[in-house]
């Protein structure tokens, strides 16, 4: 799974999503795109899931881009521990997601093979996407 090699500081506030998403909402790499639509919070797990669907889908043909990255530490405490004694322990790895954000870029299938591999690969996020292609610019 996806997970940072070394970060300055080991654990980070909650924060919020704010606003539209100011960079990666273009197709760079593929002629598919899986584009969010909402602000969420996507954990390594999903993002890996989402990978899986779509790389089975494709019968290990074409080319798949993952444009995000978990980067922030989600921190959790154990069940039945009393409050206070500090922040818990990093659980696991997320990515904030933007509207607009393309999140996978696929290449080397035809429409119909990367629409459905796509749509595939979005049930396993808790965002909702739309597919964009390189012929909408």
């Amino acid at each position: 799974m996806l997970q940072p090699k070394r970060t300055k500081f080991r654990k980070q506030h909650k924060g919020r999503i704010h606003g539209e998403a100011k960079g990666g909402f273009n197709l760079n790499f593929g002629n598919f795109g899986l584009k969010a639509t909402e602000p969420e919070r996507v954990t390594a797990r999903q993002i890996e899931a989402a990978r899986r669907a779509i790389t089975r889908h494709m019968k290990r043909q074409g080319r798949v881009w993952i444009r995000i990255f978990p980067d922030i530490p989600v921190s959790s405490k154990p069940a039945e521990v009393r409050m206070g004694s500090g922040k818990g322990a990093t659980d696991y790895w997320a990515c904030r997601v933007k509207p607009g954000r393309i999140m996978f870029e696929i290449d080397g299938v035809t429409e119909a093979v990367a629409r459905e591999a796509l749509r595939l690969g979005a049930m396993k996020l808790p965002v909702t996407t739309r597919v964009v292609v390189r012929e909408d610019w």
